[in-house]
């Protein structure tokens, strides 16, 4: 990699956060709605749908679609690159491999927004088909069943990153920022509950060879919905989804991409790093 990285990767990543934004903005909306009036939520798939009907819905479905296959190749570039300086060591290249992961499935969401969404059809049956294809390997409900729990560790480590804030580790200092931190943190527990719930259905179709027991976000959701109390834990998943929407827009804004900023930008890390050493005073003096 070249000491400084092209500047080009800003604007590919400010797309695909955008897009992340829409989405999740779309999905939370309507969980919200769906608690407020007592209807059914929808997964992302379904829920992107619904803008077909809407003023510009084709043009904005376009722009979602294209922008997550945007996130998909920042997350493969920066994986590539080491854009977010991870190293080579073995937790460098760990991270590094979470990178390629998040990548491919964005760009299976961006894909399946800009054919099947436009065509019809439903997000939850794509899941419990490749859940059957899966199966049907040899040694398939066991690679079902770790791709169930590497999906639950998943929404752990989103849920981490929330209550410990990493996700602010990128993101310049400003007063927008700090007033937004709130419903950040929040939207990084709610997208990690949402991920682990998804991969409880993976593993339990995996645990009673039952494909059609799995599903995604929007099977997730009908399961929060489902429990005790259920409408108010999808209205505040719903909220925290918006919150989640939150966060993506601010990293579309104010992220930093490490290996083109340089280490003099203040990202709330480098600023509890200052602050740690007693330095902060001088550096922001």
């Amino acid at each position: 990699m070249s000491e400084k990285a092209p500047a080009w990767v800003v604007p590919v990543m400010r797309a695909g956060y955008g897009a992340r934004a829409a989405t999740y903005t779309v999905v939370g909306g309507l969980a919200f709605l769906a608690a407020w009036q007592g209807g059914q939520a929808q997964g992302t798939t379904d829920a992107l749908a619904d803008l077909k009907g809407q003023t510009w819905g084709l043009i904005a479905l376009w722009a979602i679609g294209l922008g997550l296959i945007a996130y998909a190749v920042w997350r493969f570039i920066a994986a590539w690159m080491d854009l977010e300086c991870r190293g080579t060591d073995a937790k460098g290249l760990f991270a590094r491999a979470g990178l390629l992961v998040t990548g491919a499935i964005h760009a299976g969401l961006g894909i399946s927004v800009l054919t099947t969404v436009l065509r019809g059809g439903g997000e939850g049956g794509g899941t419990q088909s490749l859940t059957a294809q899966v199966m049907a390997l040899p040694y398939g409900p066991l690679i079902v069943g770790a791709i169930g729990l590497g999906t639950i560790g998943a929404g752990g480590y989103y849920v981490y990153k929330g209550y410990a804030e990493k996700y602010k580790d990128h993101i310049r200092v400003t007063p927008t920022t700090r007033r937004l931190d709130p419903a950040m943190k929040a939207g990084c527990v709610a997208q990690g509950v949402v991920i682990a719930v998804i991969g409880a259905l993976i593993l339990y179709a995996a645990l009673t060879a039952d494909p059609g027991a799995a599903g995604g976000v929007g099977e997730a959701l009908h399961t929060i919905r489902s429990q005790p109390f259920g409408r108010i834990l999808l209205g505040a998943i719903g909220l925290g989804l918006i919150g989640f929407a939150i966060e993506n827009l601010v990293e579309a804004i104010y992220r930093i991409v490490p290996a083109r900023a340089g280490e003099d930008v203040m990202t709330f890390a480098r600023r509890a790093k200052l602050k740690a050493e007693g330095k902060l005073a001088q550096a922001t003096g």
